[in-house]
């Protein structure tokens, strides 16, 4: 995995915020020190994941992206969505195998400003869901859950929204993750219960039922 520093959400839960918020303060890698690890685990790793933070700010992505392409690794993006035209630019040059789109609410105003912070763009994110549904490459919707966040309803019209987009893909997946609450960008999360393991365990498989096109309500 290669993190990128700097994000433009800020949501409440990111356990990255150091590389989000002062990224300076962190260790570099210079791209020679990382070439240098993956050539020396070649017949041990065959891709690179560039996640952040969010990658798609980073002007140098497509040419780092074909860096690792060209030493015949298999590329993964994480995003969050927020810049569909970067996103677009990469599938249609072919320099990525893999992406994972991190929804954070149903894609409406509230729940989204709620968990992904006052410069989130909804419509950007729609944009990359409608790119990415359109894509013949891997894709995973992620979603971080925590109930003082996200109720359970809103996790499955997520769930719901995202499995209508990409309903015909049989190589797209949904994931929700169990929040950690250990160093949360908002510390006030440390002190609001999160699910418990067998809570977690139900809402994911309510949303899976929805992410599928069954009715949570049922299941």
């Amino acid at each position: 995995m290669v993190f990128l520093p700097g994000c433009n959400f800020r949501c409440p839960y990111c356990h990255n915020h150091a590389l989000v918020l002062n990224p300076a303060q962190l260790v570099s890698w210079p791209l020679d020190r990382v070439l240098d690890k993956l050539a020396a685990l070649k017949g041990w790793i065959d891709g690179v994941c560039i996640t952040g933070g969010e990658p798609t700010l980073h002007a140098g992505l497509a040419d780092l992206a074909r860096v690792f392409r060209d030493r015949g690794l298999l590329v993964k993006l994480d995003t969050n969505g927020s810049r569909p035209a970067v996103v677009n630019d990469l599938l249609a040059a072919g320099l990525v195998d893999a992406v994972a789109l991190d929804l954070k609410a149903p894609l409406e105003p509230v729940p989204y400003r709620r968990n992904a912070g006052p410069g989130s763009d909804l419509a950007a994110v729609a944009e990359t869901l409608d790119l990415l549904a359109a894509w013949n490459g891997w894709v995973e919707v992620r979603t971080t859950v925590h109930p003082a966040l996200l109720s359970c309803e809103e996790l499955c019209r997520l769930a719901a929204q995202a499995g209508r987009a990409l309903a015909h893909r049989h190589n797209a997946r949904f994931t929700p993750q169990r929040c950690r609450t250990d160093d949360p960008l908002d510390p006030s999360l440390r002190d609001a219960p999160p699910l418990t393991p067998e809570e977690f365990e139900d809402w994911a498989a309510r949303a899976h039922e929805a992410f599928r096109g069954a009715d949570p309500a049922e299941s």
